[in-house]
């Protein structure tokens, strides 16, 4: 395992789904393991808030995941939370603009990355993580944890998150989710699309070694190609609107208003 100071990084081997004692008869019995790499979200005391030491890690970390010889990737979190969002202490002191376009940056690099990316949610999610979950190609999540939009209650909105949030979620969902900030189950963000499948916290391994056994089964080209092709009006249009939700997004993270609500949220 290689752990920088917020993103820890190691490559895990998988049992091959046609190496068991239920393989096919034409099956390879010494068929090798297949490696994926997990990279975990580790910086529990701030509840893996999107710092910009944690966002340039983590697109240290998918760097490598595309070079390294790993047929997946997991996206993990340690400690109680997956990720609360926003580093709002970075913020009130540095502005979002930085940061904005680095969690651009980190999303773009999941949507893109030739390889398929499974999200094992453990924890509860807020504003800026969602757009991690959202940009992964499978999510499996916890069903006791929930899940929220906060932007609109501090004066901002999930401007940079929105161009991989909605191309997932219906659209009244998002509607009622962005505008509301309040939280909503697993449960009800399988159903709206935001996630792939809720499971009990038991279960949730066993459901992402699931997930991690199909996409064995698949050869790394055709996996690469049919991602690209399930993301490729996602890409087009986040690249078509990422320059103006990164200035927006830097835009309300100034403005006096959200910066009121948030040194009010920080001072509880």
């Amino acid at each position: 395992m290689t752990t920088l100071s917020q993103v820890a990084y190691d490559v895990v081997a998988l049992d091959r789904p046609d190496a068991g004692p239920d393989a096919a008869p034409d099956a390879a019995p010494d068929a090798p393991p297949v490696p994926y790499a997990r990279i975990t979200l580790d910086a529990p005391r701030r509840r893996n808030a999107l710092s910009h030491a944690l966002l340039d890690e983590l697109r240290a970390a998918l760097d490598r995941a595309a070079h390294d010889d790993v047929h997946a990737v997991v996206l993990a979190a340690s400690g109680p939370a997956f990720c609360s969002g926003a580093d709002l202490t970075e913020a009130l002191a540095e502005g979002m603009t930085v940061s904005a376009r680095r969690l651009a940056d980190v999303l773009r690099d999941l949507l893109a990355l030739p390889k398929p990316v499974v999200a094992r949610v453990h924890g509860p999610v807020r504003a800026g993580g969602i757009g991690l979950v959202a940009a992964c190609d499978v999510a499996v999540s916890a069903d006791h944890i929930t899940y929220a939009f906060t932007e609109a209650r501090l004066a901002l909105a999930p401007a940079v998150i929105s161009l991989a949030v909605l191309p997932r979620m219906t659209s009244r969902a998002a509607s009622r989710t962005f505008l509301t900030g309040a939280p909503f189950t697993a449960a009800e963000a399988a159903a709206w699309g935001l996630v792939t499948t809720a499971v009990p916290a038991a279960d949730l391994d066993t459901e992402v070694d699931a997930v991690l056994a199909g996409l064995a089964a698949a050869d790394p080209q055709g996996l690469a190609a049919t991602k690209e092709l399930l993301n490729a009006d996602t890409l087009d249009r986040f690249d078509a609107q990422v320059d103006d939700v990164v200035a927006s997004s830097a835009d309300l993270f100034a403005s006096p208003r959200a910066r009121s609500a948030m040194e009010k949220l920080l001072a509880r």
